[in-house]
């Protein structure tokens, strides 16, 4: 493994947060501490890196309730030159539970990497009496060198998720993430990985110049996320496309229905020139083929990145125009 290399990337979120020396779980202020610091304080790290070397990045320092485009930008094009480098065999990224899922799927749609790119994270900070970040990012970095692994993948409390499927269920529990109907790909103990399934395909890039082309945005496409309920109104979605909308995901009920009163507002807003896709508001299942409907569906895809793939969409025909 002479010369070969692991990159870790670092962005904040509760991996790097610290609660005053309190050893709180709960009360404390993310991204606080320094990728460097994560490092220090998983020993075992060059046993499981086996001769390669590591190599820290600190891209972001934040809580990732507050990911933005600009940020999701900068963290695509220090993933892409990376990836592109021949001894490196793969990469980490520490990031925040809140919007781990969304970053997860934009990387994997977007770079729909050949090499392993690993997001982990943490439930409770760095100083928490019982800390479960430093076995996460050890277990992340055991995920990056095995030479199974591809594409973009989650771990967390031992469970290795694929990009597509991984969604936070739970807002404190230690094994906050699950894969739902697909199921995790892989557990990881003793610093080896158990691979249940193989990593999905990666999918097909939005153009040869696809990291380019979100390099160059200056504004990009304005997607919002609605949701289909008991009272809904169109009073909503006419707001929307006032406010210069271009596209519109529905977290429809069931497979895909939607309440009366908004199929006439989003029709408008189609008729109008907005995307507008049809998501499920349930947890598992997806919005299955068959159902008559003017609007597109998301199929497998949850509302939150369901607007990351019609976002990219648009960036795509933005940049062509």
């Amino acid at each position: 493994m002479a010369n070969r290399k692991i990159v870790l990337l670092g962005t904040g979120g509760t991996i790097a947060g610290t609660s005053s020396g309190s050893g709180n779980a709960f009360g404390y202020t993310a991204g606080q501490v320094s990728v460097e610091g994560l490092v220090a304080s998983v020993p075992l790290l060059p046993r499981v890196l086996a001769g390669r070397t590591l190599v820290v990045e600190q891209v972001a320092q934040v809580d990732s309730k507050d990911m933005d485009d600009a940020l999701w930008r900068a963290l695509a094009l220090r993933c892409a030159h990376w990836l592109a480098q021949d001894d490196v065999d793969g990469l980490v990224i520490t990031h925040g539970t809140d919007t781990l899922e969304e970053t997860a799927y934009f990387l994997h749609a977007l770079l729909a990497p050949a090499k392993p790119v690993v997001l982990t994270c943490a439930m409770r900070p760095a100083d928490a009496l019982s800390a479960d970040g430093p076995q996460n990012l050890l277990d992340a970095v055991v995920v990056a060198c095995d030479a199974a692994a591809r594409g973009v993948s989650v771990v967390c409390a031992g469970v290795v998720h694929g990009a597509e499927a991984v969604q936070k269920i739970h807002t404190w529990r230690l094994d906050a993430f699950d894969s739902g109907d697909a199921g995790p790909l892989a557990q990881v103990a003793r610093a080896t990985v158990f691979w249940a399934r193989n990593p999905a395909p990666a999918l097909a890039r939005y153009g040869e110049s696809a990291i380019n082309s979100i390099a160059n945005l200056s504004i990009w496409p304005r997607v919002e996320i609605l949701a289909s309920h008991a009272g809904a109104r169109a009073d909503t979605v006419r707001a929307l496309v006032r406010d210069g909308v271009q596209g519109l995901i529905v977290a429809a009920t069931g497979n895909g229905t939607l309440h009366h009163a908004l199929e006439p507002a989003l029709l408008e807003a189609q008729a109008a020139g907005v995307q507008v896709w049809r998501a499920t508001r349930c947890a598992n299942g997806g919005v299955l083929p068959g159902e008559a409907s003017p609007f597109p569906d998301a199929g497998a895809l949850s509302p939150v990145k369901a607007r990351i793939a019609l976002q990219l969409q648009l960036a795509a025909v933005q940049q062509v125009s």
